[in-house]
């Protein structure tokens, strides 16, 4: 469990992160603003002021996100089945939703990204996408849900949290403790569904 300290860093970390999206590349700078909201649920989120999610009925999602330090990351085969845990678990929590697999004007985009930054240095940040790179510390863990409309691509929320502290296998002598990926991922199912109940008015 992180201190209230570092919870409103990620607060604070989240909502500069995503005033400005620079397309990789490009000299062209997006801004978009975004408003900081209390959850009783999750540590950190921030909305677009301009987001409107009344008009979305159905939820598309994309392959989960993962981040570890280059030399100390679980092996493909660990990766694939925590992306499978969490999958599992996430589909379970969303039965009242309508999945689909098509991008369309009333469909939400959901990206989760697992940041495990526990044994990080400043170098590893720039494996993560840019627009995250504020909130990926070294030393710390975080999980985060990302809406986007599935046609523009545009980021509508974030929600951030780091209180689930699974074990990864982080070397050839450790194994990774699946019991606590599947109690990460079942807690932060909940919370995400708490999140999109609070914010999609279902």
């Amino acid at each position: 469990m992180y201190s209230n300290r570092f919870r409103s860093l990620i607060s604070t970390h989240l909502a500069l992160a995503t005033v400005c999206l620079l397309a990789a590349g490009c000299t062209t700078v997006t801004t978009q603003s975004f408003r900081v909201s209390d959850s009783p649920n999750v540590e950190a989120v921030s909305i677009a002021t301009d987001a409107e999610f009344g008009k979305y009925d159905r939820l598309s999602a994309e392959s989960m996100g993962i981040y570890f330090p280059t030399d100390a990351a679980p092996s493909v085969d660990d990766q694939n089945r925590t992306r499978s845990i969490f999958r599992e678990a996430f589909r379970g929590e969303l039965t009242d939703y309508k999945i689909v697999e098509e991008a369309g004007p009333s469909t939400l985009l959901v990206q989760a990204t697992l940041i495990d930054f526990r044994n990080a240095t400043t170098a590893d940040i720039m494996s993560v996408r840019r627009e995250l790179r504020d909130m990926a510390r070294p030393g710390a863990l975080l999980f985060l849900m990302e809406l986007k409309d599935s046609v523009s691509g545009r980021t509508l929320a974030r929600a951030a949290d780091s209180a689930s502290a699974p074990s990864f296998s982080t070397s050839t002598d450790i194994r990774t403790d699946w019991a606590s990926v599947e109690t990460a991922a079942d807690r932060w199912a909940k919370l995400f569904r708490s999140f999109l109940d609070d914010n999609l008015n279902q």
